[in-house]
């Protein structure tokens, strides 16, 4: 079963605007970050509007950017905009009714993984944008760095 990685790209993009500043990035410059398809971009980048982490305008000089400071924006709104589910699932199957480990696990196992889910929002809420590009880029700017490099279609994109 392969894990959602929604999370850690919605991180990425919101990261990659702090550390570019003001300035509205395109879908296929993030792409080319994250190394993914600009159209997975933008459904993360939907779901991000929905949740009023990031705004993005259209024409020539659009694209997105954050819609406050990255010091203003947690990682557990980031979790809540793009993870609607729980970290942890059960079996979609009932375990069976006349097992006596089957007819009590689904209680236990309730109780347990809403206190995993509970630990790990009292994390994200102490972590913003702004600290995880600190710990990419101590004594970061929110300012595009000086070097560039090639996207895949041959123009020239911040690193």
């Amino acid at each position: 079963m392969p894990s959602n990685s929604r999370f850690a790209i919605a991180v990425h993009i919101l990261t990659l605007m702090a550390h570019v500043g003001d300035e509205p990035l395109k879908s296929d410059e993030v792409a080319c970050s994250v190394n993914t398809n600009p159209v997975v971009i933008r459904r993360i980048l939907c779901a991000l509007s929905k949740a009023g982490l990031v705004v993005s305008q259209t024409g020539a000089a659009g694209g997105t950017r954050l819609a406050r400071k990255a010091s203003k924006i947690t990682l557990l709104e980031v979790y809540r905009a793009v993870d609607a589910g729980n970290i942890f699932a059960m079996h979609p199957q009932p375990p069976n009714a006349q097992c006596p480990v089957g007819m009590k696990i689904e209680g236990s196992l309730d109780q347990i993984l809403s206190e995993v889910e509970q630990g790990v929002e009292r994390v994200l809420e102490n972590i913003t944008i702004e600290k995880v590009l600190k710990s990419i880029e101590p004594g970061a700017r929110s300012k595009r760095a000086k070097a560039r490099r090639k996207h895949p279609s041959g123009k020239l994109v911040e690193a």
